[in-house]
């Protein structure tokens, strides 16, 4: 069976495919350390899945509107309200199988064939794939690590031509925990407004974030830039719910009928009875800054650790749960560093290369702190021994 192009034209994630091999090392009986998956080890908190299963025992296990239940996407508002400073109504909301989803979505719904998407590099693995698939040609605009992986303004302006439709912005950032400052939000809005360049803000690690950095939304800053800006958040990593898919979108009422009209056609609704378990379990700060506090930890021990051995640098992170060392000064390619590690120390990491950096791996911290020890413990081993 001959294959069609646009499945020929993208890769499988990386992330996933390491986390794969690292879980099948393990079920032969290797004691393999994973920091592969972007997944919280945090257990869903006990009243989201009271209210799933209160849910469930009352039958709520029909059909939905496609497009989310009325009562999540009135939340969804007041929380972009209480949280960002954005107005919404819940007819500017879909809600989706994921931020993942959320994403794929848009693009779907915005990019032609021909069209190009800046995409800032480092990036999350997914984003060029989605925009091939929608026929698009995603640009990388490289972020440098003297800026902090941050767009520089001038740099930005250079890459847009008439051809540009849309930017994709992350913050905080996968893979490099960066975290965009109001007055940088702002430059990047007022130009991409100004230029027609549709901005889709990622903001799925809004909640994961440290002191003194602040999360700002880039929709925040006008009403120009709101009609000119698709929100994409979710619940899967401050909820700690990844494998129970809930994300959702918010932006122009246009953009939003042609997302409904594309999901109707692909998944129909989300999970009923996760929308209904989150409708009476919404509002969760106190587990969230538990959470966060106990990852703010993991990266202060991390990142101490990796800056102690000979030939890695790590910059501390803003946000999200992963650390994105520069190997270097060791010599190896991020994939040949990462295989190495696997095959001799039963270390998953993702090679940097996969997020258009091959002088970086990417260390998740979404995990204990014992694996975590043994972890750095076997690549100091391992970087000595090279």
């Amino acid at each position: 069976m001959k294959l069609s192009e646009r499945v020929k034209k993208i890769e499988p994630s990386p992330t996933l495919a390491i986390s794969s091999l690292a879980k099948k090392m393990k079920s032969e009986g290797k004691d393999v350390l994973g920091f592969g998956s972007g997944e919280p080890d945090f257990d869903t908190p006990l009243v989201i899945k009271n209210k799933i299963k209160e849910a469930l025992e009352k039958g709520l296990t029909k059909y939905t509107p496609a497009s989310g239940t009325i009562g999540l996407k009135k939340l969804i508002c007041e929380k972009l309200k209480k949280d960002n400073g954005l107005e919404y109504s819940p007819s500017q909301v879909v809600v989706s199988c994921g931020a993942k989803h959320s994403l794929f979505n848009v693009i779907m719904s915005v990019v032609d064939s021909g069209d190009e998407v800046l995409i800032p590099s480092p990036y999350w693995v997914s984003y060029p794939e989605m925009v091939k698939i929608a026929g698009g040609v995603p640009v990388f605009v490289t972020c440098s690590e003297e800026n902090g992986y941050k767009l520089e303004i001038e740099k930005l302006k250079n890459q847009i031509t008439k051809k540009t439709k849309a930017i994709i912005l992350n913050s905080p950032c996968n893979p490099t925990g960066a975290v965009y400052n109001r007055e940088e939000l702002e430059q990047i809005a007022r130009l991409c407004t100004e230029k027609g360049v549709l901005i889709i803000s990622d903001e799925i690690y809004e909640k994961i974030i440290y002191k003194p950095a602040k999360h700002y939304s880039i929709a925040l800053f006008g009403s120009d830039v709101n009609d000119n800006t698709v929100v994409i958040n979710g619940f899967s990593k401050a909820y700690s719910m990844t494998g129970l898919r809930i994300g959702y979108m918010a932006g122009p009422k246009s953009i939003v009928d042609a997302v409904s009209k594309l999901q109707s056609h692909s998944t129909s609704n989300p999970t009923s009875i996760i929308m209904f378990g989150l409708e009476g379990a919404f509002w969760i700060d106190e587990e969230i800054e538990k959470m966060r506090k106990e990852f703010e930890k993991r990266r202060n021990y991390i990142v101490d650790r990796l800056n102690s051995i000979p030939g890695i640098e790590c910059s501390k992170p803003d946000g999200a749960f992963y650390v994105f060392p520069n190997i270097s000064g060791i010599g190896m390619t991020s994939f040949e560093f990462a295989e190495k590690l696997l095959n001799e120390k039963w270390v998953a990491v993702v090679p940097g290369g996969a997020f258009g950096a091959d002088e970086n791996i990417r260390i998740s911290y979404a995990t204990d702190m014992e694996t975590i020890e043994k972890g750095m413990d076997r690549i100091e081993e391992f970087v000595k021994s090279l």
